[in-house]
């Protein structure tokens, strides 16, 4: 049965969210958002549904934490939040989210995006085990607004089918980049797509990167 976290200070949705997905998920629960990312580590659930305004601790805040680690990094986050309005819908699929729903709560709207999503996540999250490792890459492609660019960049966050790195270009989902590693020579080591964007508050951005395709001087290989 897959297994599910929920994050929410409200005991009443709390309750309610438990009881309609407990048929078809195993449901961990916490009113604490601070407590979230501990219990996420030590269940690893195959999805987050997430509130957004909690105290202490806003759901912007862990849904970008959770981004950011090695293992939930991929973790599919659906938001589910009284707070209406596209500038916080676009703002959580900046961060990352992967659905959001207003409440009052479409239950089996919210089935059927969550099945999809572990569907389609569930292979790539078993193959995509990501190590620290410290490389220096050069990206070279074209950004947002149609225009050639070449950066240098580093990623401490490898695996054998990808990387994390900031990047000063803006840059569309789905965007293929040259890949060189660059050190005493520059080698080509692949193509990557852009799978993922977080908002880091920064001139540069974060980004996801899926590699397409790998030559064999890629440090991981599996």
């Amino acid at each position: 049965m897959p297994k599910i976290l929920i994050v929410d200070d409200d005991d009443a949705m709390r309750d309610l969210l438990r009881l309609r997905m407990a048929e078809e998920y195993e449901v961990i629960d916490t009113g604490d958002p601070e407590q979230a990312i501990g219990l996420a580590l030590e269940h690893k659930p195959d999805a987050i549904l997430l509130d957004l305004m909690m105290p202490k601790f806003s759901g912007f805040e862990l849904c970008q934490s959770l981004r950011s680690l090695s293992y939930t990094s991929l973790t599919p986050i659906f938001v589910i939040t009284g707070e209406a309005g596209d500038k916080y819908k676009e703002h959580c699929q900046n961060l990352g989210a992967t659905g959001y729903f207003e409440k009052p709560v479409d239950f089996k709207a919210v089935k059927e995006r969550l099945a999809t999503a572990l569907q389609a996540k569930r292979p790539e999250r078993r193959a995509h085990v990501r190590v620290r490792m410290r490389l220096s890459l050069k990206l070279r492609g074209t950004d947002a607004s149609g225009r050639h660019f070449e950066e240098i960049t580093t990623t401490d966050n490898v695996s054998a089918d990808g990387f994390l790195c900031d990047c000063m270009s803006l840059l569309l989902k789905d965007g293929i980049v040259e890949v060189i590693m660059t050190g005493e020579t520059d080698r080509f080591v692949g193509r990557a797509k852009v799978v993922r964007k977080e908002s880091s508050g920064t001139p540069w951005q974060r980004y996801g990167f899926q590699l397409q395709e790998k030559t064999l001087d890629w440090p991981l290989q599996g």
